[in-house]
């Protein structure tokens, strides 16, 4: 039977343009610079919502009462106590391994040790188990790797300030869980983007939800990917101060170089999350007595923008907030992750409540018609 037109496999490189699936958990509209998670505008979460808030709405698609926020804490908070030999495994890893590295490696050990099966109601389950370790394993992570010992949850704070107390071993201000519940609420999720497609294609096999999570890690830990808030810390850095901002870029500009945290795949205008973040820095700064990452970054992103017209996204302001915090920025792309949990979880539930396996094609372009020629003859 001829193919028609419309059955045609249409070729877009790297899938460019391709919609490979349907959701109503996130809409990203690069041409108005809108973002928005079930419905709610990114704006009115990060001013008014918590993480533990948007993690519900994500995975369950309404807002909750009280009672449920009450109930999604309690749940998130009971299994934040990693299964010993989880944390075993942690302290066992080689002390030079890369954060991310040791994350995609933590989160395929514990899959050993949650042995529930894989029905769609146990993958919910082992959602909620995810979104509360993750953030736990990240800490761990990152004290290690300063050859500090883990600190255990406390069950009085947020989520958010929670995470800051994992981390640095201090109770954090106001203003730092502040930071912390943005950065979580606005990397939370973005549509399509490859860890998320990595999930979902995992998903559609039916294998099991950390192989999923485990995969999108593995997509995240690609430069391509992650890390590019990491590259603007270290440009912040090496620029020093304000006035060496302007021979910084001409410099740059010269070398064709390209500006880290700049220009965006999906958004033609300004990236919605960034005036948060930029805000977040600042006030931290002020708290800190120290604003000088954040009035490089402003006069970078006004001397770059101004040089080759793009804005900055969401990673630019994300380096000067997360190292206001205390974060050391080879740690920035696992605090991504553990924030994109929640955003994976949500996709692999969507991909398995009505699922169908993702098979692309692909066009050839090699050899054709070539002829055997028996090895003795080679």
């Amino acid at each position: 039977m001829p193919v028609s037109d419309a059955d045609k496999a249409v070729f877009s490189k790297g899938l460019k343009g391709v919609v490979a699936a349907e959701t109503s958990i996130c809409d990203v509209n690069g041409d108005s610079g809108l973002l928005v998670y079930r419905g709610y505008n990114v704006d009115d979460l990060a001013a008014s919502s918590t993480f533990e808030e948007v993690a519900y709405l994500l995975l369950y698609g309404e807002l909750p009462t009280p009672f449920q926020l009450d109930e999604f804490r309690t749940a998130l908070l009971r299994q934040m106590n990693l299964p010993e030999p989880v944390d075993e495994f942690q302290r066992r890893l080689p002390p030079d391994v890369s954060p991310m590295a040791a994350l995609e490696a933590a989160v395929a050990f514990a899959s050993l040790y949650d042995t529930e099966g894989d029905s769609l109601a146990a993958s919910n389950r082992k959602a909620v188990r995810l979104v509360a370790r993750v953030p736990v394993i990240v800490a761990a992570i990152g004290r290690l790797q300063k050859g500090q010992e883990p600190l255990p949850p406390n069950g009085a704070l947020s989520l958010a300030a929670n995470f800051l107390w994992m981390l640095t071993g201090r109770m954090p201000t106001p203003d730092e869980t502040h930071a912390m519940d943005l950065i979580l609420i606005l990397h939370a999720e973005h549509g399509l983007n490859a860890s998320t497609f990595a999930a979902r294609v995992i998903t559609a096999t039916l294998s099991d939800v950390y192989s999923a999570v485990t995969g999108a890690i593995g997509a995240l830990k690609g430069p391509l990917h992650g890390g590019a808030n990491t590259a603007v810390l270290k440009t912040l850095e090496e620029i020093g101060s304000v006035e060496n901002v302007a021979p910084w870029v001409e410099s740059a500009l010269a070398r064709k170089e390209k500006f880290m945290g700049f220009g965006h795949a999906v958004y033609k205008t300004t990236d919605p999350r960034v005036k948060h973040l930029k805000e977040a820095s600042r006030r931290l700064g002020i708290e800190r007595g120290d604003t000088r990452l954040f009035d490089i970054s402003v006069e970078l992103e006004n001397r770059v923008m101004a040089a080759i017209g793009k804005h900055c996204n969401v990673d630019f302001y994300s380096a000067s907030t997360q190292d206001a915090l205390g974060i050391a920025g080879d740690m920035f792309t696992c605090i991504f992750a553990a924030s994109r949990i929640v955003g994976w979880c949500a996709n692999i539930l969507e991909q398995l409540a009505d699922n169908k396996i993702i098979r692309p094609s692909a066009e050839y372009v090699g050899a054709t018609d070539r002829r055997y020629v028996p090895i003795a003859d080679r």
